[in-house]
């Protein structure tokens, strides 16, 4: 009540990215105070459940609901985001280059589609800034993503080197990387997503995976392709047969649509990625398919439209091992993941269910 009350009614009156920034410097400072972290687990923190945790790639989570990239991406918060209930987050998509991304505004709120419309670009710190931020915030009570992406001035026919160059910087940082081919707003990236041009950046990815773990040593650490709701079904066949052949050990399902089906707010005229209410149904479609595609042997994380515990567990039913929450959050606050996590135990129990993973990919064996 105090996000929706208070906190909620001030930040939506002023410039969505203003207020990002606000929150996000604001997660900063109390996750880096004296006895800032105990007090974000007394406000928000979700008690912990055996019925919850899950492990998938030898990484073990005490929840599967997790922040999406894009909140925050230079992994300035990460100590705040840790401690408000989620089971694991994502930072990023950050590029071996600082860039600043495209002109504002670049965000805009649609309140009665509960969505929210973004042409940010990749704006982000770089990874040396990334790793210097990660350097100094010390343990981690949460498994944590880096999303990686390329910067906008490199062509695609050198993308690899890109990835390549995060994944290098930031293979110490991470429990596991994710590899952006999807957002809409860098120009010809989605063209990655098809083609040998899929087939080469995940042949690079994963043999960097495979030179940092041999110099590190220690578990190899996972890597997933995050994709596209706007792909064609004959698309979605050949670009998770590509996936699924790369050797990468997920996908997360999936990254803003830039569809504007069935929206009421002006802000629908704007230029960008799509996120929340709307893409509820089409994500978990998304999960659904890759899910029959590969015979539930690979993993996926569903991203969304999640806002309430029965659209978590409408994608968990359809094959995703995972969740992520990004848009909701902006929109209910923090009190968000203590619903989630309520509504998932009761569902689960109404199903018969006694862990979370007997749940993953249900809907298909119940047909």
């Amino acid at each position: 009540m105090l996000y929706k009350k208070i906190a909620k009614p001030v930040l939506f009156r002023m410039d969505p990215e203003k207020a990002h920034h606000l929150t996000i410097d604001g997660l900063h400072t109390i996750g880096n105070v004296p006895g800032g972290r105990r007090l974000l687990r007394a406000m928000y923190g979700v008690r912990l459940s055996p019925e919850l945790q899950t492990e998938l790639w030898g990484i073990r989570f005490d929840n599967p609901v997790g922040l999406a990239a894009g909140l925050d991406k230079n992994a300035k918060a990460v100590p705040g985001f840790s401690n408000i209930g989620f089971g694991f987050m994502e930072v990023g998509t950050v590029t071996p280059k600082p860039q600043e991304g495209n002109e504002q505004p670049r965000l805009f709120r649609l309140p009665q589609d509960a969505a929210l419309i973004n042409r940010m670009g990749f704006n982000n710190v770089g990874i040396e800034g990334m790793k210097r931020n990660l350097r100094n915030q010390g343990h981690r009570s949460i498994p944590l993503a880096i999303n990686i992406g390329k910067n906008k001035m490199t062509p695609n026919e050198q993308a690899e080197d890109d990835y390549r160059a995060c994944i290098q910087a930031l293979y110490g940082y991470g429990d596991f990387f994710v590899v952006n081919i999807s957002s809409p707003n860098t120009p010809d990236l989605r063209n990655l997503q098809h083609g040998d041009d899929l087939s080469r950046l995940l042949a690079a990815v994963t043999s960097e995976i495979r030179a940092q773990h041999a110099k590190f040593g220690g578990r190899q650490k996972p890597v997933l392709v995050k994709i596209a709701p706007d792909l064609t079904p004959e698309e979605v066949e050949y670009t998770v047969a590509t996936i699924e052949r790369s050797g990468v050990s997920g996908i997360i399902a999936s990254n803003t649509t830039l569809s504007r089906d069935g929206l009421s707010h002006e802000n629908r005229k704007e230029a960008g990625g799509l996120s929340g209410r709307p893409l509820t149904e089409r994500s978990t479609e998304l999960i659904r398919t890759i899910y029959r595609l590969t015979d539930g042997k690979l993993p996926i994380i569903g991203s969304g439209g999640i806002f309430s515990a029965e659209d978590a567990y409408e994608k968990i039913r359809a094959g995703a091992s995972l969740v992520e929450v990004y848009t909701a959050l902006i929109y209910e606050g923090p009190g968000l993941l203590r619903k989630l996590n309520d509504g998932l135990r009761t569902l689960l129990r109404k199903d018969g269910f006694t862990r979370i993973a007997e749940a993953v990919g249900s809907a298909h064996r119940t047909k």
